[in-house]
């Protein structure tokens, strides 16, 4: 059975949101002049640039609340979706993969890296995926609860939460090696923020979008509310006794950054899709891969095709005098956005959309 699921203006709107957030805070004029709520917080703490990330692992989640469920529900074959969906999901990290060896060959200096953000999102997508077709809600709920508190238990047995000697990071170093996002050049041990241990926390994020995205789609908009105050509350609540941190992807990140991401959820189902608003970010959101790998080889490219000389001369020679270094900065990172704007608008207007 050929099944069509429901569309939401609003969730391509917000997931375009957050694609055009990632490439404003992944791609600054000048790395040394990035105003605070554009950088990640350095270990513990959570900046707006910290809920990115999650946030659009909060939307995969939703995304297949949104697109597989319907199918499954109307009669399409459970082991053909899931193979469709293990499909996607090979080729989301393949292609993270891939960036990655390109950076490593193309980029002076650069070492190769096999976690990334594209991993991460690929494994999620899967995992999401598996637990939407072959589980119940309750048990839904109780894998969220166990990779949370598991992973907590896990934090805490490991010992140290600091940098390079925790738990994550020694994993990390004994899986990947050397082939990581960071090396301490003094001890040899490496980080990635993608790593592997973090993994599962970041699947009980998805899992959260799973839940949000059934319950958008049964219409239960004031359980999403109370579920976002109890997922912030909850958050702020553990954060006292495990800190809020992306690195680590800890359990209270999770919550604190999933009630944030409901919150927005509601927010834009509500005006767009209720009141009519325009969809800003919906171009965006309709080839988001797209956008994001496309931006992440441009980010490969620019640098040999003279980034640093346009960065000086269309930006910072004139800006810095009369504005300080940080707003040629962001001025720069701005313009990136715009660029792939047109790109992806370019793309929307001919139809055109890359599905992996």
């Amino acid at each position: 059975m050929n099944v069509t699921p429901r569309r939401l203006a609003s969730l391509d709107a917000l997931r375009g949101c957050t694609v055009a957030a990632m490439l404003l805070v992944n791609d600054p004029g000048d790395w040394d002049h990035v105003y605070r709520p554009l950088d990640h917080a350095a270990w513990n703490g959570c900046t707006p640039t910290d809920l990115v990330f999650p946030f659009f692992l909060f939307v995969v989640g939703v995304s297949v609340a949104l697109a597989i469920l319907p199918r499954r529900e109307q009669g399409a074959d459970r082991t053909a979706l899931m193979r469709t969906a293990m499909t996607r999901a090979v080729r989301i990290v393949g292609l993270g993969v891939l960036i990655n060896v390109l950076a490593w060959w193309w980029m002076p200096g650069a070492h190769l890296r096999f976690p990334g953000v594209l991993q991460r999102i690929g494994v999620c997508y899967a995992g999401v995926a598996l637990f939407a077709l072959y589980t119940r809600p309750r048990t839904q709920w109780a894998a969220i609860a166990v990779l949370l508190l598991g992973y907590w238990g896990l934090l805490v047995l490991g010992g140290s939460l600091e940098p390079w000697t925790n738990i994550v990071s020694r994993t990390d170093t004994a899986v990947f090696g050397r082939f990581v996002y960071l090396i301490d050049p003094a001890t040899g041990r490496g980080h990635d923020p993608e790593g592997l241990l973090g993994t599962l926390p970041s699947l009980a994020t998805a899992l959260l979008g799973l839940r949000a995205g059934c319950r958008l789609r049964a219409g239960k908009l004031g359980s999403l509310l109370i579920g976002a105050a109890l997922a912030l509350l909850l958050g702020a609540l553990w954060s006292l006794w495990l800190p809020l941190n992306k690195n680590l992807w800890t359990s209270s990140f999770v919550m604190w950054t999933a009630g944030w991401a409901t919150l927005a959820l509601l927010a834009f189902h509500l005006l767009i899709d209720r009141r009519g608003w325009p969809a800003w970010g919906r171009r965006f959101g309709v080839n988001a891969i797209a956008a994001y790998a496309g931006s992440e080889l441009m980010q490969i490219l620019l640098p040999a095709l003279g980034q640093d000389w346009l960065y000086r001369h269309l930006f910072a020679g004139w800006m810095t005098p009369p504005f300080g270094p940080y707003i040629p900065s962001l001025a720069f990172a701005m313009v990136f956005v715009a660029v792939w704007w047109l790109i992806v608008r370019a793309m929307d207007r001919r139809r055109i959309y890359l599905k992996l």
